[in-house]
């Protein structure tokens, strides 16, 4: 993915590495889907070139980038085959400290290396706790750049050893038109559903486009902005959604509607407004919840089409 907005990270960076002492440990702090992996592979790029040493175009010796690991052996002989394979849901500590016996060494091409961890709010506590320790010692000419989606799920301790780098969302116009480009074969229902639906995010969008939100859009809208007293724009979001979508597609639909909640809550105020806050932090709580449990689909489409509808319904209360 191309890196958009990150232009007041990169001036901080490379004020950074100009400066006298390069700080060892480094936030990329944002939501899912800005670039911030790709903001730090580049940028470690930088920090580990050095004048007269001839720097590889692919995987570089001196870049460790840790992530989910294959979720078990036989996981792991598919990834080795080429394969699709399933992912562990959290960094183990194992990782950690197998990144940590290689830090023993010197870096293999230059005096620099850096060790990017991504998600680092994914680290089991086990794997937190060793990385502290890299930290608070990191071994000479060692960086650590942290991608977190959500860091406030990192040790305390961790973040006061890091310089923060914040990514913020980008506008939905730059968004759209970035899009167009990276999807030129979605239609223009389905990009703008999906720009809404990412709330900022590039890499969000990218992926939301392919579950189709476009059709899904149009009785979310509704639901708000009508209700539905004979539940037949329910029936029609639950048929949308379809009898056996995807996790992923169920998450989708659940930003999608969360991101309308949310735009119409910007323009309301009055008694209106509460309704459209507590409809809003409930959609939140399902999308939360989406990775745990088995949601049946129609009863899921219910609920959604409950909250929007209550939401609505306040608006004519408000009204009286």
């Amino acid at each position: 993915m191309t890196l958009l907005g990150h232009e007041d990270a990169w001036n901080q960076w490379r004020a950074a590495m100009a400066g006298p002492r390069m700080h060892h440990g480094w936030l990329l702090a944002g939501k899912r889907g800005l670039g911030k992996t790709m903001f730090g592979l580049a940028a470690a790029r930088e920090l580990v070139a050095e004048p007269g040493v001839t720097q590889p175009k692919g995987d570089h010796p001196d870049i460790l980038l840790l992530s989910h690991p294959p979720k078990d052996e036989k996981e792991a002989k598919k990834r080795d085959e080429g394969k699709p394979f399933e992912l562990k849901r959290n960094i183990p500590v194992d990782l950690i400290r197998a990144m940590q016996q290689r830090l023993a060494t010197r870096p293999t091409l230059g005096s620099r290396r850096v060790v990017i961890i991504d998600p680092a709010d994914d680290m089991e506590k086990g794997a937190a706790n060793a990385l502290l320790k890299s930290l608070e010692e990191p071994p000479q000419g060692t960086f650590f750049l942290l991608v977190a989606h959500q860091p406030a799920r990192l040790l305390p301790t961790i973040r006061s050893r890091c310089r923060v780098l914040r990514f913020s969302g980008l506008p939905d116009d730059t968004i759209n038109r970035w899009l167009a480009e990276a999807a030129p074969d979605a239609d223009v229902a389905t990009r703008k559903a999906a720009v809404a639906a990412a709330a900022g995010s590039p890499g969000a969008a990218l992926a939301f486009v392919g579950q189709e939100l476009g059709k899904v859009d149009v009785p979310i809208r509704r639901i708000l902005s009508q209700g539905d007293p004979d539940f037949s724009l329910r029936g029609q979001l639950a048929g949308e959604i379809g009898g056996r979508p995807s996790r992923e597609r169920v998450q989708a639909i659940l930003e999608l509607a969360r991101a309308v909640v949310a735009d119409e809550a910007g323009r309301t105020e009055g008694r209106r407004l509460a309704a459209l806050i507590e409809a809003h932090s409930q959609l939140v709580t399902l999308a939360g919840q989406v990775p745990v449990y088995n949601f049946d689909p129609g009863l899921l489409a219910m609920e959604i089409g409950t909250l929007l509808a209550n939401a609505a319904t306040a608006s004519e209360r408000a009204d009286v």
